[in-house]
C-alpha cells in the first residue's frame, strides 16, 4: 500500500503520478473504513482528498500556514502529517480531535471549528510573517458555504489591500452543510459554468509558448488581461475587489490544482484558486446524498435504543404542529434545517421557512425586523454557533424587546465534536441580557410546552436543549409546565438539590442514595433559568441546610450565580454549593466521559454534595 509510506507529508514528493493516484484511492478507503466506525464528518472529507493531496505537495505544512476554514475537512491532512496511526481513535478523549488543533501538531497553524474564519486568521499570518520578514506562504482553504459568512466579506476587503502573496483556495463543493442558498452561490454556479474565458486562457497561453518571445508576451497578458476578462465573464466579483482569480479547476485532477497552486505562489498579491469538487466524492452513497453522510455516528457510536426521539426530532414535530394552527410562526435557520430539525417544517410550510446561509449575525437581526410586523420568528440554531449573533441579540432583539424565539440545540456537552462545538456558555451569555427569558427542560414534553409558552409570551426567549435522546415521562407522573415556577420533584429537609435542564437525569437517584448518608434531599426541576422565581428560592434556602444548584455550562454567569445572589442579598443562613462546568473548555469525548471529566456526572455530583454538606 502507498498509504503505508506516507510518514509526513514530504513523502509525497516522492511519489510519481501512478502512484499518488492509487494514494487517492487508498485515502478515500481508508476514511470510509475508519468514520464508519468511529463516526465524523465524511463526505467533506471524500471531496477534498485531491485537492489536500496537492496542497501538501506544493507547499510544506509544517513550515507553511495551511488554514482549513470550518476545519471539518481536515481528515486527510491529519493523516499525511503523522497522525494516521491514531486515526482509529479520532474524536475520542484523549485522542486527536476531528478539527485542526495546535496543541497535536506543528502543521495545525490555526485552531478552527465555526465557518467564515480561515481569511481572517490567514491576513494575520501574512500581516506577522511581513513584520518578521519570515518567509513562509499562507494558504487559506474556504468552502463557498463559508462564503456566504459576512467576516469572509470583511476579510475578503481587507485582503485586497495587501502586496504580499496570500492564497485563498476556494473548495466550491455546492454544499455547506445542508444546500447552499443565496446570491454567491448563484455567483459562483455562474463561474463553474462559465468556461469561455478558461479555455481561451488556456489555448493563448499554451499556443504563445510554442513562439519566439511567448513568455514575453504571456507575462504582459498577466498584466492587461483583466479587461478582457471582465468582457467573457460578467461580474468578477474577486478581481473587482483586488483579488486576483484563477480557475475554475478542477478539484479531481490533482495536477491541474498543483499547477494553478503553484502559480498562485508567484502572485505578488491576494489570489484566490477556484476549485470545483464534489462532497461525497468515491462513495456513491454519499455523492448522491452529501447531507446525510456529513456527519455520520459511527457503529462505535450507535445509540442502544433504535426507538428513542431526539430534542431535536421533538422540536421538529411541535414547531410543525404549532405552526399549522398558527400562520404567524416563520421557522428561520442559518444553513442548518437538517442539524436543527426543520427539514419538515420546510416541506409543509415553505412560505414559512427562511436559510440565511452561514449568517448567524445577520439572521438574529432578520428575525427582530421579522417580529416587528406580527409574526412569530423561530430561530433553530446550535448553542456555540448562537455565539455568533451575540451582539445582535443584544441590540437588535432584547434593547428592543422584540419577540424572537430561539430554540437552541446542542447546549451543554455535545461530546465529539470538541471545544468549538460544546455548547457551554449560552446561560451565562443570554442570563445577562435585560428582557430575555430563558427556560431548559428535562424531558421531550416539557420541550413541547415550552415551545408552546413561548409563542404567547413577549420579548426574547431562549429554549436550551441538549444533544440526545429525550426522557419520556408517563403523564399520570408529569406536572405541566407554568410560567415562572420551579418544579419541586421530592420534599427533604437537608440539601435542596436544584437541576437544570439535562443535568436532571444525572440528579435524579440522588435523593435516594443520599439516604444511605444521612441526608434528607429535595430535588428541585428548575425548568426556568430566567426569570427565576425570587419567592421560591427564598423559601428553598430558609427550609434547607445547603442549596445545590446542578447546570451543564460554565459557572461563571451561570444559574448557580443567580440563584447564590438571590439567597445572599436575602441575608439568608444557608451552606451554597454551585456545580457546573470549571472555568476552561472542554475537549472532544463521548459526553459521558466528559461530564466526569468536568465533574458534572452522578457520581462527581454526588461526592460534592456529601463533602459540601459535612464540611
Amino acid at each position: 500500500m502507498v498509504l503505508e509510506q506516507i510518514k509526513s507529508s514530504q513523502d509525497l514528493k516522492k511519489l510519481n503520478n501512478d502512484q499518488l493516484d492509487i494514494l487517492a484511492f487508498e485515502l478515500r478507503k481508508f476514511l470510509v473504513d475508519n468514520i464508519s466506525k468511529t463516526g465524523g464528518h465524511l463526505s467533506s472529507n471524500l471531496g477534498a482528498v485531491e485537492l489536500t493531496l496537492a496542497i501538501h505537495r506544493v507547499f510544506n505544512p509544517a513550515k507553511d500556514r495551511i488554514i482549513f476554514d470550518v476545519g471539518h475537512q481536515s481528515y486527510v491532512h491529519k493523516i499525511l502529517t503523522g497522525r494516521k496511526d491514531d486515526f482509529e481513535n479520532i474524536r475520542t478523549l484523549g485522542h486527536i480531535s476531528g478539527f485542526p488543533n495546535e496543541k497535536e501538531s506543528i502543521c495545525d497553524a490555526f485552531n478552527t471549528g465555526h465557518s467564515s474564519t480561515s481569511l481572517s486568521a490567514g491576513l494575520g499570518f501574512v500581516y506577522a510573517r511581513n513584520y518578521n520578514k519570515e518567509d513562509y506562504s499562507v494558504v487559506s482553504v474556504i468552502g463557498d458555504g463559508s462564503l456566504t459568512g459576512g467576516m469572509a466579506y470583511e476579510a475578503l476587503n481587507n485582503a485586497s489591500t495587501i502586496k504580499s502573496n496570500f492564497i485563498i483556495v476556494l473548495n466550491d463543493n455546492e454544499m455547506s452543510i445542508d444546500k447552499n442558498v443565496g446570491g454567491i452561490p448563484k455567483y459562483l454556479a455562474e463561474l463553474r459554468t462559465d468556461t469561455k474565458y478558461q479555455n481561451l486562457k488556456e489555448k493563448v497561453v499554451s499556443g504563445l509558448d510554442k513562439v519566439p518571445f511567448g513568455n514575453n508576451i504571456n507575462r504582459f497578458i498577466r498584466h492587461t488581461k483583466s479587461s478582457v476578462k471582465q468582457l467573457l465573464i460578467d461580474g468578477m466579483m474577486f478581481e473587482d475587489m483586488g483579488i486576483k482569480y484563477l480557475g475554475p479547476v478542477d478539484g479531481h485532477k490533482r495536477k491541474d490544482i498543483e499547477r494553478f497552486l503553484t502559480e498562485a505562489k508567484k502572485v505578488n498579491g491576494p489570489v484566490l484558486v477556484h476549485v470545483i469538487t464534489k462532497k461525497g466524492k468515491g462513495l456513491e452513497a454519499a455523492e448522491k446524498n452529501p447531507e446525510k453522510y456529513h456527519g455520520i455516528a459511527g457503529t462505535n457510536n450507535c445509540s442502544k435504543d433504535s426507538n428513542a426521539i431526539s430534542y431535536t426530532n421533538v422540536f421538529s414535530n411541535t414547531i410543525c404542529k404549532l405552526a399549522s394552527n398558527n400562520d404567524k410562526i416563520i421557522a428561520l435557520t442559518a444553513a442548518m434545517a437538517d442539524g436543527t430539525g426543520l427539514s419538515e417544517f420546510k416541506k409543509r410550510f415553505p412560505d414559512r421557512f427562511v436559510d440565511v446561509g452561514i449568517a448567524e449575525e445577520h439572521l438574529v437581526t432578520f428575525a427582530s425586523a421579522i417580529s416587528k410586523n406580527n409574526l412569530v420568528p423561530v430561530i433553530a440554531v446550535y448553542s456555540s454557533f448562537l455565539q455568533r449573533g451575540f451582539d445582535q441579540i443584544i441590540h437588535d432583539v432584547a434593547l428592543t424587546n422584540s419577540h424572537v424565539i430561539f430554540a437552541i440545540d446542542r447546549a451543554g456537552i455535545v461530546g465529539r465534536d470538541g471545544a468549538t462545538h460544546q455548547g457551554s456558555f449560552d446561560i451565562s451569555y443570554l442570563n445577562m441580557i435585560p428582557n430575555m427569558t430563558i427556560m431548559a427542560p428535562s424531558n421531550a414534553k416539557e420541550l413541547e410546552e415550552m415551545l408552546e409558552i413561548s409563542i404567547n409570551l413577549d420579548g426574547p426567549v431562549a429554549i436550551r436543549y441538549p444533544r440526545g435522546e429525550a426522557k419520556k415521562v408517563a403523564n399520570e407522573t408529569y406536572t405541566p409546565v407554568v410560567f415562572n415556577e420551579h418544579e419541586v420533584i421530592t420534599k427533604g429537609k437537608d440539601v435542596a438539590i436544584l437541576s437544570v435542564g439535562a443535568m436532571y437525569e444525572e440528579v435524579c437517584s440522588l435523593p435516594e442514595e443520599l439516604k444511605v448518608k444521612k441526608i434528607s434531599a429535595s430535588l428541585i426541576n428548575l425548568r426556568f433559568i430566567k426569570p427565576l422565581n425570587k419567592e421560591q428560592i427564598i423559601n428553598f434556602a430558609k427550609n434547607h441546610k445547603m442549596i445545590v444548584t446542578v447546570e451543564e455550562n460554565v459557572i461563571n454567569g451561570g444559574v448557580g450565580e443567580s440563584i447564590s445572589q438571590i439567597i445572599t442579598s436575602n441575608n439568608i443562613k444557608c451552606k451554597i454549593l454551585n456545580i457546573g462546568i470549571n472555568d476552561e473548555f472542554i475537549p472532544h469525548g463521548s459526553i459521558h466521559e466528559l461530564r466526569a471529566l468536568a465533574g458534572i456526572d452522578k457520581d462527581s455530583i454526588k461526592e460534592k454534595i456529601i463533602k459540601g454538606y459535612k464540611n
